[in-house]
C-alpha cells in the first residue's frame, strides 16, 4: 500500500483518531425457499389470468423491505427481527395463438430472524442541519435516536422457481403475509396500474428462491491509526464530446464476457500457459 503523504511530499507520523461507526454484533445468511406466494395482480393482470391458463414469470426484483426489531423476553442482548420483503414480478400470458400479454404483480414474503445486538439503555440525542439558527425551538433540529440496536438486510432479486393460477372455487394453500390495502405507497408507484383484489377471480401464486445477509449494528467508536490525507496528483480530464470514438478505443476488449462455460477466468493463468480464458 502506497504510504500516505501531504501537499509538501513529506510522510506524517501516524496520529490516534477516534472515528464513530458501527459495530456489527451478529449476522447470518439465508437461503429460503417461500411457495405458494401470492401475487396482487394490477386490474390488466387479473383481467388477463381469468382468461388464461398459460402465464410464465419473466423476472422479479426487489423493490421495498420492513425490518421490525423487538427484544426477546428472557433472553438479555437477543432481539427478533421481523422482515417483510416486496417483490415486483413481470409476467407474460398466451391469449389466444400468438397474442402475447406482459403484466406485473406484487409479491410479499416474512421472515423472522434472532440475532444478538447487545444491551443499550441511554438516549441518544442527534442534531441535525436546520435553517431556523440560533432563536429556532430546541427540539427543531435534534432527534432523539432509539436504544434499540440497527437491522440491516441484504438481499438478492429471487429465482422464480414456480408459477401456477388457481381457481377461486378450489381452496387456496397460498401463503399470504398481508392484503392489498396494506402494501406501501411506495411499492404500489412502481406498477404501472392500481392493484386489486378480488376474492371471487383466479389466484396467481409463485415459488421464490432468496439469498440474504441479515446484520445487526450498533453504534461504537474506536480509536484508529490515522494520517493526513493528501491532495491526488492525478488530474480530472475530461473527454471531449465531438470524439467520443477515442474513448472507445482506449476500453479494454471484455474478453471474459465472449469466454462461454468460464467462470473464472484468471484463475491459474499465470502457472497454466494453456489456460484458455
Amino acid at each position: 500500500m502506497a504510504e500516505c503523504r501531504n501537499s509538501c511530499g513529506t510522510s506524517r507520523d501516524r496520529d490516534m483518531v477516534c472515528i464513530d461507526t458501527h459495530r456489527v454484533l451478529d449476522s447470518c445468511r439465508d437461503k429460503d425457499c417461500f411457495e405458494d406466494v401470492r401475487v396482487y395482480l394490477t386490474c390488466r393482470g387479473q383481467e388477463i389470468i381469468d382468461r388464461t391458463g398459460a402465464v410464465r414469470a419473466k423476472c422479479a426484483k426487489v423493490v421495498w423491505a420492513c425490518i421490525d426489531v423487538d427484544s426477546v423476553p428472557f433472553n438479555r442482548g437477543f432481539y427478533q427481527l421481523f422482515i417483510k420483503i416486496y417483490t415486483k414480478i413481470t409476467f407474460e400470458a398466451c391469449i389466444g395463438p400468438g397474442n402475447m400479454q406482459e403484466f406485473e404483480g406484487i409479491g410479499v414474503v416474512e421472515k423472522k430472524v434472532i440475532l444478538f445486538g447487545g444491551e443499550g439503555n441511554v438516549s441518544v440525542f442527534k442534531s441535525e442541519i436546520s435553517g431556523g439558527g440560533f432563536c429556532s425551538c430546541g427540539t427543531a433540529n435534534v432527534n432523539k435516536v432509539s436504544s434499540l440496536p440497527s437491522a440491516v438486510l441484504e438481499i438478492v432479486d429471487p429465482i422464480i422457481l414456480n408459477t401456477k393460477i388457481t381457481e377461486p372455487h378450489k381452496v387456496c394453500k397460498c401463503s399470504c403475509c398481508c392484503t392489498v390495502d396494506e402494501i406501501p405507497d411506495c411499492v404500489c408507484r412502481h406498477l404501472s396500474h392500481d392493484l386489486v383484489d378480488d376474492r371471487d377471480a383466479n389466484i396467481l401464486t409463485v415459488s421464490l428462491g432468496f439469498f440474504s445477509v441479515v446484520r445487526i449494528e450498533r453504534p461504537a467508536q474506536y480509536l484508529v491509526n490515522a494520517v493526513e490525507y493528501s491532495v491526488p496528483e492525478k488530474e480530472c480530464v475530461l473527454q471531449m464530446a465531438d470524439d467520443p470514438c477515442s474513448l472507445f478505443k482506449k476500453m479494454t476488449f471484455p474478453v471474459s464476457e465472449f469466454a462461454s462455460g468460464c467462470t473464472t477466468p484468471h484463475t491459474n493463468c499465470e502457472s497454466d500457459k494453456k489456460c484458455g480464458c
